[in-house]
């Protein structure tokens, strides 16, 4: 269609010509509104932008904590790992307690086996301050 044709008929429409394929021969126009093309567009990359984030959920232990109390955080991890979310175990030392690093990063282990068919350990355990800190990312 000659181009002064295309563009009455998309006037008469209320629409805009948008050239789709410049480089083909003839170049290729579509009829259609820009500005709520543009809006679309700008949606979706909104939307692929927020879904591209991975959110890390945190568990916090102490060297204390009972084992039916780490049972419950361990059912929790797993509830989040296969959700497809990142686990955060942090076991926090108080006061003498950062004598005995050993017991957290025992504890810390064991948590790893429990959930071991369902996480991978992204990081080993390791000391931040005065926490046992390890990250477990989904299988």
């Amino acid at each position: 269609m000659p181009c002064r044709d295309a563009l009455e008929s998309a006037q008469a429409r209320d629409l805009d010509l948008v050239e789709v394929a410049p480089n083909a021969d003839p170049p290729v126009c579509r009829m259609m509104d820009y500005g709520k093309f543009l809006y679309e567009q700008a949606k979706k990359e909104r939307k692929a932008r927020k879904t591209h984030r991975a959110e890390v959920k945190e568990i916090r232990l102490r060297p204390k904590t009972g084992a039916h109390d780490v049972a419950f955080k361990v059912r929790d991890a797993r509830r989040f790992l296969n959700d497809g979310l990142k686990v955060k175990v942090r076991v926090r030392f108080r006061g003498r307690e950062i004598t005995y690093p050993e017991l957290g990063r025992e504890m810390l282990n064991r948590i790893a086996e429990e959930l071991g068919e369902v996480c991978e350990i992204e990081q080993a355990p390791r000391m931040e301050g005065r926490s046992l800190l390890m990250i477990l990312s989904p299988k």
